[in-house]
This record gives C-alpha cells, structure tokens and sequence, in this order.
C-alpha cells in the first residue's frame, strides 16, 4: 500500500456501502440520506460501494433494487459503484503486506469460544495455517486508542476491555469485512465516514489498520440507527418493511425529521435534497446509539 495512496486532500468523498441481502428499508434510507446530505452540503462526491463479500446472505438482483431506490430518492452517487467481490486481488495483496508486518496471526478459536472481546487465547501460540482450520487475526496495540466522532465526541478503547484482535481473513478464506472496508475506503480516497451507531466499535479497530497501512483514517459520524416497535434496530435479517419508493419526498422527510434536520418546505425532490444540502446541521444529530422514529 502507498503511504501517498492515504494523503488525503481537502476534498470531501462520502460514501454509503448496503449490503445485497435483500432491499433498503428506512433505517437504511436515513443513513443514505446522512451521507449524502454530509457530502452534498460540503461540495463532495458521494459514492456507493456495494458489500457483497459474504455470498451465502447474498440476495440475487438486490443490488440492483438498491440502487433503483436510491435513485427514486434522488440519491445518485458521483462515480461508479464498486462490488467488493471484483476486489479480491486487493485484499489479498493487503492480507500478505500484514503478514510481512507480523501484525496477524493465526487463530483456531470460533465466536462461541468468548462471549464478549477475544481474550488472546492464541496470539503467542505460533499455530501453522490450517485449511478451513484457522483464521487470520490482526495484533491491535496494547495503548489506549481514542478517536473524535462528530457526533458523540472523543470516545475512547482499551484493549482487552472494550476491544480486541479481530479477524481480517475468516477460516473460510473469505476476507473479513474489517479488512475490505478499510482497503475500499482507501482506495477510493474516502475522507468521511457517516453511518450507524451500531458500528461505532468498529470504528477503532478499523483505524488500527488504516495506521498499519500508513494511511489515514476518515473523519467519523456515527448516527443513531433506527429501532423498530420491539426496540430492535431495523435490518433485513429481522425482515424490515422494504422501502416504498412511490411517495420518495414523504420518506425523505421521515429521515430528516429523524436526524432532527430542518424540513424542506419544497415539495419536488430536487428541489427538496436542494434545500436539505444547504440547511444541513449535523450537530443537530441525537448522540444516540439508537432510537425510534416515534421519538420525534
């Protein structure tokens, strides 16, 4: 990796990165909304990065309803959508770069064997690569880590605490989404991350490797997610009510009213996002890990 490749300029580049399990839902239009809005308002380009790594929760031809939503909604990103899967060369390349940097290492220990943090368990064992058998670990540093979110403030982990090693390549031979995301993310110059609370602990451990790869890290807002009637974050898993694109303005103003945003007295959708880019107030954001949209 190029430590140039991480010397980001004052450009703003956004990006919103869905998952093809299955069509947006509301919680997924309010953060497509926040990241648009966050780049939009600063003169950025705001990109799309479709996370398909994983292809048994993949859900054939829903990449292409996500992106037909989005741009029911008016939401059309600057620059071709890139497909995780047509960067396997990259992340490998990466992978290989740690392992010359001693920062991995292999683990036999499955999910079940830990119930919060990774304990360690085999990070000075020395085990030999097994096929299907072991996954590859990355070394996070023993010093507190502390980052500056835009919305919840300076937050701060310790390891073995609050967070641990994590997997970068899994037993399958997949490459965790840790690892993708911080590749794409420098690959394609990202300077703002704006996305779900619910990934806010994945924020450090993925500033870990952006400073092992010598680039640096995005700037982070992390959102509240939106809960439904049982208290649960909205997700396709627990089969949230695909979003409705006959009526796109009336759903733009549920995500505004959600992140507690000004409403747009237009009522056409360019002119809406219009008026909603130049009178956006991220530090109107809930410093929420989540809430519901009946809250408002």
């Amino acid at each position: 990796m190029n430590p140039a490749v991480g010397d980001r300029s004052s450009i703003y580049i956004g990006r919103f990165a869905p998952s093809p399990s299955g069509p947006l839902h509301f919680g997924s239009l309010v953060a497509a909304v926040a990241s648009f809005l966050d780049a939009k308002s600063c003169a950025g380009q705001w990109l799309v990065r479709i996370e398909d790594l994983d292809p048994p929760r993949a859900v054939a031809g829903s990449d292409h309803v996500i992106l037909s939503q989005l741009a029911a909604h008016g939401l059309r990103p600057d620059q071709p959508v890139v497909y995780q899967s047509q960067r396997l060369p990259q992340y490998a390349a990466a992978v290989k770069k740690l392992k010359q940097q001693g920062l991995v290492y292999h683990c036999r220990c499955a999910r079940r064997d830990y119930q919060t943090h990774y304990p360690g368990t085999c990070r000075t064992q020395n085990l030999k690569p097994e096929p299907g058998g072991t996954a590859l670990r990355f070394r996070v540093g023993s010093s507190p880590h502390t980052l500056v979110d835009r919305v919840h403030g300076a937050l701060t982990w310790h390891y073995g605490e609050s967070m641990s090693d994590f997997v970068v390549q899994r037993k399958d031979g997949l490459h965790a989404y840790q690892l993708a995301v911080v590749i794409d993310d420098i690959d394609q110059r990202i300077s703002h991350v704006v996305r779900g609370a619910d990934l806010l602990h994945a924020a450090p451990l993925q500033e870990a490797l952006f400073t092992a790869l010598e680039a640096t890290p995005p700037k982070q807002l992390h959102i509240p997610v939106v809960l439904g009637n049982d208290g649960r974050k909205l997700s396709k898993q627990a089969r949230a009510k695909p979003l409705d694109t006959e009526n796109p303005v009336n759903n733009l103003r549920r995500a505004l009213a959600f992140l507690n945003q000004r409403q747009p007295p237009q009522h056409t959708l360019e002119n809406f996002l219009k008026y909603a880019c130049d009178h956006w107030q991220p530090e109107r954001i809930p410093a929420l890990m989540g809430r519901s949209e009946t809250t408002n």
